[in-house]
């Protein structure tokens, strides 16, 4: 019988070189999904930016999960750069990550988290729309395009 994985998450640089590999794991498999011109990154210098905080899932100390909290002027926190590699992703860790990241958008005070996603995005699909969030019309500063959905949910304190 083995023993469940050590599943820690916690705030990390995006620019170590395994955080570079994982976000181009990212990018690729997104690039893969989704034409070019619906895809709207941030590099791994733009997610060290002050306005972002990069939470990271490691299991059993590897690299596993990635989730980012982008902090807007006003009161919308935007959820990026969510991404599992695929030898994890049967163990809750987008969950997991989404659960901080919006925990700390309520500490921070804001009222709403939105995001962008591709339309052919199952998994990605599932955990926002059970996570509380709801489609809705292009958010910020995305352009409407046929292979983005947008997402936004109101946030409250527990």
């Amino acid at each position: 019988m083995s023993s469940a994985p050590a599943i820690s998450i916690a705030v990390e640089t995006p620019l170590s070189d395994e955080m570079r590999v994982m976000v181009g794991e990212l990018n690729d498999l997104l690039l893969s999904l989704t034409s070019e011109d619906a895809c709207h990154h941030l590099t791994v210098e733009q997610m060290a930016d002050a306005r972002t905080t990069v939470f990271v899932a490691r299991v059993d100390g590897k690299l596993a999960a990635c989730g980012s909290l982008y902090r807007h002027k006003g009161s919308v926190a935007e959820v990026k750069r969510m991404y599992t590699r695929p030898a994890y992703q049967s163990l809750g860790l987008g969950r997991k990550l989404l659960d901080r990241i919006l925990a700390l958008a309520i500490e921070e005070g804001f009222s709403e988290a939105a995001l962008e996603t591709g339309v052919n995005y199952a998994a990605a699909k599932h955990l926002y729309e059970t996570s509380g969030f709801e489609v809705c019309s292009p958010i910020l500063d995305y352009p409407e395009h046929p292979e983005s959905l947008f997402y936004s949910r109101r946030l409250t304190a527990a």
